[in-house]
C-alpha cells in the first residue's frame, strides 16, 4: 500500500538558477504543510534541509534573517536591494549576475546566492519563537516613520513587548554613565513630565543618565522604549535585570543586532543613531565633551532632529557636554514644556489630540499616541483633576477672570490652578484673553 504522504523536491524557479530547492509534504486532506529549504554550499553540495513553516509572514520572516546574516551586506546596500527588488524572496530568487549588476561584490552576490544563511536564519527564527520576539521589517507598516527617513536605517528591528509604541511620538534621552546626583534627579523627573506629555522616552538602558530616563517614565505609568546594543535577549548591563523585564512588560525592547549577539563596545555608536532616529529630537541631560551622548547629539542633528541640552554646572565635566550644545544652538531645557514648544507642529498636534483624550477620558483616535493601557489612562502631569474642574468651570461665552476662577475652585491652591490653566491652554481647550480673563475653547 502506497504510504499516504507524498515529498517532492523541486526547483522554484528554474530561471533565476537560486541555489535553493523547496520541500512541499502533501498528505489526505492538506495542503502545502511544510517547506524545506536545502542550502547548498559554492560547488553545490548540500550542507542541510531546513523545515520551514508555510505560512507567508513566516516565510518573509526567515527570508528578511537570511537576508540580514549576509557577511558584508551593510544597511544601506540592503536597502537599494530592496528598493531594486521589492522583496527578499525576490533578491534571493535573483541570479548571480543580477546581484553584480546591482553593485553587490562577488563575494556578497555569491553568498546571496548560494542562500547558506538560511541554516543560520532558522536558528534565529526558533530563538525569537522562544523569547516571543518579533521582526519588524524595513517594508513593515509598523517600522518606526522617522527612523526609515535616515541616512543607514537598520533593515530589520528586533522587537519585545509592545510594538505599537513604534508609531508613537518619541524622544531620545541620552547622558552619561556615571552622573551626577543633580543628573540622575533630572534625568528621572524630565523623563517622568514628558512621559505624562504623551511623549515615549527612548534610551539605551545603560549605566546612569540611560536608567534613570526609563525608570522616570515608567514610573509615571508612561511609556519607554529601549534600543540594546546587544541581543534583545542579552541582558547588558546585568543589574537591570528587574527594568529589562518591566520595559519588556509596559514598554518595548528593541535591537537591529541577531538574537544572542553580545554586547560588543562598538555596537554602541552604532545603535545610537537609532535612538536619535526614531524620535522628533534628543534630549542630552549629561556627558563629557567627547563621550557617547555627544556622538548621539551629532546624529540627532545629521538627521535633522531638534536638539535639547539641561545646562550643568560649569565646574563639573559632566556639564560640558550639554553647555556646550547650548552653546552651538540646542535648546535650553528646564522643564518638559521647552521640549514640547519646539516640537515639530504635527508632533505636537498629536501629542494636544492624545492629551484631549486623556484629560476628557476618552479612548481611541490616532491610536498610536494612546493606544495602550498605560497611556489611555495617562492624567496630564500633576494638575489632570484641577483642570476637569476648570473645565466644568469655565464657559464658551462667556470670560471668567482668574480671581474669580481661584475662589470657585474647592481644595486647590493658586499654583495649582494657575499650572492647570497653563495645560490647558497649551492643549487648545482653554483660552486665555486681555487682562487675565479665560474662557473655554468650543
Amino acid at each position: 500500500m502506497a504510504a499516504p504522504w507524498a515529498a517532492s523536491w523541486f526547483r522554484a524557479d528554474p530561471l533565476a538558477h537560486r541555489a535553493e530547492d523547496v520541500l512541499r509534504i502533501r498528505g489526505p486532506g492538506t495542503h502545502n504543510l511544510n517547506l524545506g529549504v536545502l542550502c547548498r554550499q559554492p560547488d553545490g553540495r548540500a550542507l542541510r534541509r531546513i523545515m520551514l513553516a508555510t505560512t507567508s509572514t513566516q516565510e518573509e520572516t526567515l527570508h528578511w534573517l537570511a537576508l540580514r546574516l549576509v557577511p558584508g551586506l551593510g544597511s544601506r546596500t540592503t536597502r537599494q536591494l530592496v528598493d531594486r527588488f521589492r522583496t527578499p524572496q525576490a533578491i534571493f530568487r535573483a541570479s548571480r549576475s543580477e546581484l553584480e549588476a546591482a553593485g553587490l561584490s562577488p563575494g556578497v552576490a555569491q553568498t546571496i546566492s548560494s542562500g547558506c544563511t538560511f541554516e543560520d536564519a532558522v536558528g534565529q527564527q526558533e530563538k525569537m519563537q522562544e523569547s516571543a520576539t518579533s521582526l519588524i521589517a524595513l517594508t513593515d507598516p509598523r517600522y518606526p516613520p522617522k527612523l526609515r527617513e535616515i541616512f543607514d536605517p537598520p533593515v530589520v528591528l528586533f522587537a519585545r513587548g509592545r510594538i505599537e509604541l513604534l508609531g508613537s511620538v518619541m524622544l531620545g534621552v541620552v547622558g552619561t554613565r556615571r552622573p551626577t546626583p543633580y543628573g540622575t534627579a533630572v534625568a528621572e523627573r524630565m523623563s517622568a513630565d514628558l512621559a505624562r506629555a504623551g511623549l515615549t522616552i527612548v534610551s539605551g538602558m545603560a549605566r546612569g543618565i540611560d536608567t534613570a530616563a526609563h525608570k522616570g517614565a515608567l514610573s509615571a505609568g508612561g511609556d519607554s522604549v529601549a534600543v540594546f546594543g546587544c541581543g534583545v535577549d542579552v541582558l547588558y548591563p546585568t543589574e537591570n535585570r528587574k527594568l529589562a523585564a518591566e520595559l519588556e512588560q509596559k514598554g518595548l525592547i528593541i535591537s537591529e543586532f541577531p538574537m544572542g549577539s553580545p554586547a560588543y563596545p562598538q555596537n554602541f555608536p552604532i545603535r545610537n543613531r537609532i535612538i536619535s532616529g526614531m524620535g522628533a529630537g534628543v534630549l542630552v541631560v549629561e556627558g563629557a565633551q567627547y563621550s557617547g551622548s555627544s556622538i548621539t547629539a551629532r546624529l540627532a542633528l545629521d538627521q535633522g532632529r531638534e536638539l535639547f541640552a539641561v545646562p550643568g554646572n560649569v565646574t563639573s565635566k559632566m556639564s560640558w557636554g550639554p553647555n556646550l550644545l547650548i552653546k552651538q544652538g540646542a535648546k535650553l531645557v528646564q522643564e518638559w514644556n521647552d521640549v514640547v514648544s519646539e516640537l515639530p507642529r504635527e508632533d505636537r498636534q498629536r501629542l494636544i489630540e492624545a492629551g484631549r483624550a486623556r484629560l476628557l477620558g476618552e479612548t481611541g483616535g490616532d491610536g498610536s499616541a494612546a493606544a495602550g493601557p498605560q497611556q489611555a489612562s495617562l492624567p496630564l502631569g500633576p494638575s489632570a483633576v484641577v483642570g476637569r474642574k476648570l473645565l466644568d468651570l469655565l464657559q464658551v461665552d462667556a470670560s471668567a477672570h482668574i480671581d474669580t476662577v481661584m475662589a470657585k475652585v474647592e481644595d486647590c491652591s493658586s499654583s495649582e490652578v494657575i499650572a492647570a490653566l497653563f495645560e490647558l491652554e497649551m492643549l487648545g481647550l482653554v483660552r486665555q484673553l486681555p487682562g487675565r480673563n479665560f474662557v473655554k475653547v468650543w
